[in-house]
């Protein structure tokens, strides 16, 4: 590997190695040689005709991606590869081509490099003097275009001033001037007029054109004539070379030879509205079918879209088969038949960046840079080696000053980054991509509408950029690369274009808008918008101190379906979650809490609620969704004071969640054992209060499972009409649990239907309920304490106090159905410890009536039983005693 001289010249340790480490890329190795090989193959065939300029050209492979991906890398380790296999990476598989001899040519087109049109012809030129014979065709009408360019200037000072005499010999001028002695001594020309090129060109025209047997060796090119005929301009130099590509067959076999034209820095050839440079680049592709090109850049080439006809000469698929389809994700799709021809350079996976992190920089042979260190590099990078480069420069940097490097100076921005992503994109582009950073994913309509723009053309343009990533399975198929999106946002940006706290002020605003419209006209299926828009609106208005506008009839549709899908999740700042100075930062936190109830404790659950409500910052409609919802945690963590008084302080005040609320309320009445004042609330709920679920929840610890299933039934019925996806399912799940209890068979299908309809949703309390069911259902059967112990854990873990209170009642009912006195009695005794605050004291009497107990003192609870105790008594036993009948022996 070659030294890197800024590392090496960063440093005075002179036992730090410097290598410029050069990692994977095999697959891109892979496709160079397949569509190589396929290419030397087919201009070998007999029916292969090098002056057809009108058969599709399948020449040229390009790789394409961000700035800082590794192209020119590649772009160099191509060309040492193909020139030797003593310089391919000993990653890359050895590869072989059917016949002749590979000869690479790379030519930079970066503006570092210099490089002008006239420059590259003479690079491909100078790189086949090693041939060792003139090419006459294609010399004459080189002397004459530079005599006519160029008068006085030789050939040989410009090549050894511009550095290509060094590089390449100088054996050209040389062989020039030999062929033009042959052409003028075939001609019969005296000495003196054969140093004359006009007059030799001239002569040789005229010879062409009589078809004289003195030129039958030029004859065969049947243009030649008409080239050196043209005004020796830029244009006409731009059509020799389908010259050279004349005199390239009509080699021998022996000395046949296949150029590999590697054309890296493509971008760079100017903007896609002045394509003057590319029009002649791509003139070389096409006039030299029996070359193979290998063009790097940051954007796919477009000329295979047929819309640029006239700004090029040959564009479209028919013209470029190969080059019609956008990016692949696999450079192995490169060799089918032609197709695939652009391929996307991808970002490095962790293991590579680690590679080359670990040789890039070493001291006695080891990585320089510790593993600790190059996890956090790598972690920020997100694989873009431009990233890597600058943290080791920058590792450099802090070891100057003495200190060692740690893990907490690479959470570090580099502007360097912006400069290499905006550098050839038009003010334009420059202005929707500063846009589009401030959103997750976009679509066109987003992006324009962000940037505020009057026209769709310069998102068009940008979405076609490689940092522009597209998924067209997602709701808005297109995101940015995650390192240059973070750093658009956050590092300092030193261009002439750059945004003030304003600009991107009014950027969010516009973003903000532009999500509310879509969610409210959007014809895609609701709640997918809905999430997507609510998460990309909650983090602009958090972070840009927006007013909530839309996100608040939003957040009402969002908790209607009780499916609590993450919000905020990956959209988390740097704040305190208690830090809550605006509306915003209290819905963001607020809806986060109720999303993550599902999987938190409770009591984190209430905190964060609390804190929310403590604020004050919400408006009155969305204040009362904290306090409602703060209300169910305290009732789920037992305390029903406190969740009474919150949920009577939502009910007084009529609004939206008032009927929730009076459900709310019937809850408490039927924890406490008030069953008439619960059943009688609830036949006033109506839907909105879900009042059949009510009278399920009533019916249930009676024993009179029939009625509570038909209750539930109704209750899922009545969701399944409104569209209510979570109510549904939890209707569902307190169905089955009722008819484990009288019907296994029955309760499997039931079990499976909440199963279904718990898919894609995300409800702890319910999927519990549903698992407790399926102990029911198996109660009296072996393995049912084993499984009720792990159920225990999860359910204590989730803080869901009622939830294990019925978990432990279950456990009664499997103990009495065994006829285990020593586990009922153990179980009762858990249940008095869970019902210690008097919510559901009455599951202790219900196990006395399971196992036909009577309690040595008092009922453990003052329950209103709906008929006489004894009834109740009687209907629970009677569901132990068929369960023993139904089981075939009770172990």
């Amino acid at each position: 590997m070659a030294g890197d001289l800024r590392a090496l010249f960063s440093t005075n340790d002179r036992q730090v190695g410097t290598d410029e480490a050069f990692t994977n890329r095999q697959t891109q190795w892979e496709a160079v040689a397949a569509v190589l090989a396929e290419h030397v193959q087919r201009i070998g065939e007999a029916a292969f005709d090098v002056e057809d300029l009108e058969a599709p050209r399948r020449n040229v492979l390009v790789f394409h991606g961000v700035g800082g991906i590794g192209k020119t890398t590649l772009s160099r380790k191509l060309e040492a590869s193909l020139a030797s296999s003593a310089d391919r990476p000993a990653q890359w598989p050895p590869h072989s081509w059917p016949t002749g001899r590979i000869l690479p040519v790379r030519i930079d087109l970066s503006r570092s490099a210099n490089t002008d049109f006239e420059r590259v012809v003479l690079t491909i030129r100078l790189a086949l003097a090693q041939l060792g014979r003139p090419l006459p065709a294609f010399d004459l009408a080189l002397r004459r275009y530079w005599e006519h360019h160029h008068p006085g200037e030789p050939l040989e000072e410009y090549l050894r001033r511009g550095g290509l005499a060094s590089q390449f010999g100088k054996a050209l001028p040389q062989q020039m001037q030999s062929a033009l002695g042959d052409v003028a001594q075939a001609l019969l020309l005296p000495g003196t007029v054969g140093t004359a090129v006009g007059q030799v060109t001239g002569t040789l025209v005229r010879a062409l054109r009589e078809r004289r047997q003195s030129v039958r060796a030029l004859a065969g090119c049947a243009r030649l004539a008409d080239l050196l005929e043209a005004e020796p301009d830029l244009d006409a130099l731009s059509f020799y070379p389908h010259l050279l590509a004349w005199e390239l067959a009509q080699l021998p076999a022996d000395k046949a030879v296949t150029p590999v034209i590697l054309l890296d820095a493509f971008e760079e050839t100017g903007d896609r509205t002045h394509r003057d440079l590319e029009r002649l680049l791509q003139r070389v592709v096409w006039l030299m079918p029996n070359a193979f090109f290998v063009v790097t850049g940051r954007s796919r080439l477009q000329w295979a879209d047929q819309a640029l006809q006239g700004q090029l000469d040959w564009t479209g698929p028919t013209a470029w088969p190969g080059l019609a389809d956008h990016a692949l994700p696999h450079a192995r799709t490169a060799t089918a038949g032609g197709r695939g021809r652009q391929i996307l350079i991808g970002d490095f996976s962790p293991e590579d960046c680690d590679d080359y992190l670990a040789r890039r920089l070493s001291s006695a042979g080891q990585p320089l840079i510790g593993e600790e260190l190059r996890e956090v590099i790598t972690a920020h990078s997100h694989g873009l080696p431009l990233y890597l480069d600058l943290s080791v420069m920058r590792f450099l940097e802090i070891r100057r000053t003495g200190r060692t490097p740690q893990p907490a100076d690479f959470d570090h921005d580099f502007p360097a980054l912006i400069a290499r992503t905006l550098s050839d994109l038009t003010p334009d582009e420059r202005h929707v991509l500063r846009s589009v950073s401030l959103l997750d994913a976009f679509d066109l309509a987003l992006a324009t509408q962000a940037a505020g723009t009057t026209h769709d053309a310069p998102a068009l343009r940008l979405l076609e950029r490689p940092f522009v990533h597209h998924n067209p399975f997602g709701l808005w198929p297109f995101h940015l690369h995650a390192l240059i999106r973070s750093t658009l946002r956050t590092a300092d940006d030193a261009s002439d274009d750059r945004w003030s706290p304003r600009d991107w002020q009014q950027a969010a605003e516009r973003a903000f808008a532009a999500l509310g419209e879509q969610w409210t006209t959007s014809t895609a299926p609701g709640r997918m918008v809905l999430i997507g828009c609510l998460r990309q609106g909650l983090t602009l208005a958090r972070d840009f101190r927006l007013d909530l506008g839309w996100l608040t009839q939003a957040a009402w549709t969002y908790v209607s379906d009780s499916v609590w899908e993450p919000l905020t999740a990956a959209a988390r700042n740097d704040r305190s979650e208690n830090h809550l100075e605006t509306a915003a930062d209290a819905l963001v936190e607020m809806l986060s809490a109720l999303a993550r109830r599902q999987h938190e404790h409770r009591e984190r659950t209430a905190e964060r609620l609390t804190a929310v409500v403590d604020t004050g910052r919400l408006p009155d409609e969305l204040y009362e969704m904290a306090v409602y919802y703060l209300a169910k945690a305290q009732r789920d963590l037992g305390r029903s004071a406190a969740s009474q008084h919150g949920m009577q302080l939502v009910a007084d005040g009529g609004g939206r969640l008032a009927p929730a609320a009076q459900r709310g309320l019937a809850h408490l009445a039927r924890s406490a054992g008030d069953f008439p004042t619960a059943l009688a609330t609830a036949r006033t709920l109506g839907w909105a209060g879900r009042h059949h679920r009510i009278e399920g929840d009533v019916w249930w610890p009676h024993g009179d499972m029939d009625r509570a299933a038909a209750a539930y039934e109704a209750a899922r019925t009545e969701a399944e009409e409104h569209g209510v996806a979570g109510e549904r399912a939890t209707s569902q799940a307190q169905r089955a649990f009722v008819l484990a209890f009288t019907d296994p068979a029955r309760a499997d299908d039931e079990l499976d239907l909440a199963e279904q309809l718990l898919s894609g949703l995300d409800l702890r309390a319910t999927t519990l309920t549903t698992q407790i069911a399926a102990l029911a259902r198996d109660a009296g059967t072996a393995e049912v304490e084993d499984r009720a112990h792990a159920l225990r854990t999860e359910i204590s873990v989730a803080g869901l106090a009622s939830v294990e209170a019925t978990l432990e009642l279950v456990l009664c009912f499997h103990y009495a159905v065994r006829d285990d006195h020593e586990g009922i009695t153990a179980s009762i005794g858990r249940l008095r410890e869970l019902t210690g605050s008097g919510d559901y004291a009455y599951y202790t009497d219900i196990a006395h009536f399971m196992a036909d107990r009577h309690s040595p003192t008092a009922p453990d609870s003052q329950a209103q039983w709906l008929d006489d105790e004894h009834a109740t008594r009687a209907r629970w036993h009677s569901l132990v005693t068929a369960r023993r009948e139904h089981l075939p022996a009770t172990p």
